[in-house]
């Protein structure tokens, strides 16, 4: 029986039909994130408007870490919307145009003693993963709730913090994913042309 590699990464025929070779290597190589190896690669930050003064220092923070990964800030396109409710369509739509190698949502949903944020919070986040298996393109979240939020300064200035803290975070795990995404796909392209 000849092997084939379909495109979820399974294998049809025994395992004694793979070639020894291949067969050592199923994990992708590592890549070095701090080099410029992702040409013409981009990603969107989509970002709620609602507390914007907050939710901008997540996007700060992202595009800053993101330099020591080899990205530069013309390498992110940035995209506001009204609040975290409309981020995963804007997603869905941005991720079908085939441009972004990966989309990062942010947003901070506080109880506005209407409904409960939690829901709506949830809700968003479900969707941004929906988005990402349906599409292929990794989604990152920055869409953050607390349990308690108040305007003083006091706790503007720990959301200040927690959101730069965040959007570094998203960074990071942003290359490292492109990363073993773009090495899972070279690896796939391979098997395909071995077969």
């Amino acid at each position: 029986a000849r092997i084939r590699w379909s495109g979820d990464f399974r294998i049809t025929g025994t395992c004694s039909e793979i070639p020894k070779q291949e067969s050592e290597h199923v994990q992708p190589t590592a890549i070095d994130s701090k080099s410029k190896n992702h040409p013409n690669e981009r990603v969107a930050f989509i970002q709620a408007c609602w507390h914007k003064d907050i939710v901008d220092q997540s996007r700060k923070g992202f595009i800053a870490e993101m330099a020591n990964h080899g990205y530069a800030e013309s390498d992110i396109d940035i995209f506001e919307v009204g609040g975290a409710f409309e981020i995963p369509l804007h997603a869905k739509l941005l991720a079908n145009t085939g441009r972004y190698a990966g989309i990062v949502g942010a947003a901070l949903v506080v109880d506005g003693g209407i409904y409960r944020h939690e829901f709506v919070a949830q809700s968003v986040v479900s969707a941004l993963m929906q988005v990402q298996l349906e599409t292929e393109v990794p989604v990152f979240s920055v869409v953050l709730t607390p349990h308690h939020f108040h305007a003083g300064e006091e706790h503007q200035k720990f959301f200040f913090d927690h959101f730069s803290h965040k959007g570094e975070e998203a960074a990071k795990t942003c290359a490292d994913t492109l990363n073993k995404v773009r090495s899972l796909r070279r690896l796939d392209a391979q098997q395909k042309a071995a077969c």
